[in-house]
């Protein structure tokens, strides 16, 4: 068991759980952030900002915002001083996109530790492009590859958004058993 200071008790397995529903308010924030360090590493070629995106994503896909300091500071002090609706989304198509996120930072870490920049810097302004979609437009190109891969019954926003069918999806009759 894990004892917090505080007023709660949290064991390994809530410190390994990733929030279902996530308020979209609190993932636009970090998206802000990621898209900010990801500048930031453009702009100046600091090989530890890499350090910093990959730390966060992995900490945010193991945990939520629990381990992430830009979560922690997401959930706990910015999102609640805005003065907006919360929004709640699924959460596993949200740690999906987490998880693309600390593929293509961690792939640019390596790029640029095997003496690759070039290929860091295509990797992160990628990254920089889809966070910049998730925190100005609420479009996580994540969440849509994860709906287009495995279906989200509780997507249909996401469908909404971007044009694709909200009926379910349906085995074709040739394979249906």
């Amino acid at each position: 068991m894990i004892d917090f200071v505080g007023d709660r008790f949290v064991g390994v397995k809530q410190l390994f759980r990733f929030p279902n529903p996530v308020n979209e308010t609190a993932a636009r924030v970090v998206a802000t952030g990621v898209t900010v360090t990801g500048l930031a590493f453009l702009v100046t070629g600091w090989g530890w900002l890499l350090a910093v995106l990959v730390y966060g994503f992995a900490a945010r896909v193991l945990t939520g915002p629990t381990l992430s300091p830009l979560g922690q500071i997401a959930t706990r002090v910015i999102t609640p001083r805005l003065t907006v609706a919360d929004r709640f989304v699924p959460g596993p198509p949200k740690r999906f996109a987490q998880a693309i996120g600390l593929g293509f930072s961690a792939a640019a870490g390596l790029a640029w530790l095997g003496g690759a920049p070039i290929v860091a810097y295509v990797l992160i302004a990628g990254l920089v492009v889809a966070a910049t979609l998730e925190s100005v437009l609420a479009l996580c190109l994540g969440c849509i590859i994860f709906n287009r891969i495995w279906g989200c019954a509780d997507c249909v926003d996401i469908r909404d958004r971007v044009g694709i069918s909200a009926q379910p999806r349906t085995v074709p009759a040739a394979v249906e058993h």
